[in-house]
């Protein structure tokens, strides 16, 4: 009996998803969930309207794999990227401190009038960053090669 190949298989390529509407912020939302990253790595570019995280996230598409092959889990070098942002407000977050690191838990986006809105970034702890967006325009873009996860471990939740 023949057997499907598996993902693992086809050769595994960076991810880079784009996300213009909330179910393809869902997705980005899920994969980047747990990310952690220094204050320093946040970057407004004012003038371009480009704000951007690189992120330490973990490989929430690989989990199944790892556990079912018994090795380890892995996290990537990622950016998130949010495009025509107007304004950037945050709360509990010292911008510029390479020693404070971050954990995103979640990405949402709250609609305002004619396609404007804001995207929420929430940080663990209480921390927040709101970026004032003419539209929706986030993505999400694997810039290394995945590492073992140092925790060795996959990032749990309380129910």
């Amino acid at each position: 009996m023949a057997q499907d190949a598996t993902f693992e298989e086809g050769g595994e390529q960076p991810l880079r998803l784009k996300a213009n509407d909330t179910d393809d912020l869902a997705i980005i939302a899920s994969l980047a969930q747990d990310a952690v990253f220094p204050a320093s790595e946040i970057s407004f570019q004012k003038s371009q309207r480009r704000f951007a995280i690189l992120l330490n996230r973990f490989r929430w598409e690989d989990k199944t794999a790892a556990e079912r092959r018994g090795r380890s889990y892995e996290r990537v070098q990622s950016v998130l990227l949010v495009e025509d942002v107007l304004n950037v407000k945050s709360q509990g977050v010292e911008r510029g401190d390479a020693d404070t690191v971050l954990s995103l838990l979640s990405v949402e986006f709250e609609p305002g009038e004619d396609g404007t809105g804001r995207v929420v970034l929430t940080l663990a702890g209480d921390g927040a960053i709101a970026l004032d967006v003419e539209v929706l325009d986030v993505a999400l873009k694997d810039v290394t090669r995945p590492y073992v996860a140092p925790s060795k471990q996959a990032p749990k939740h309380d129910d």
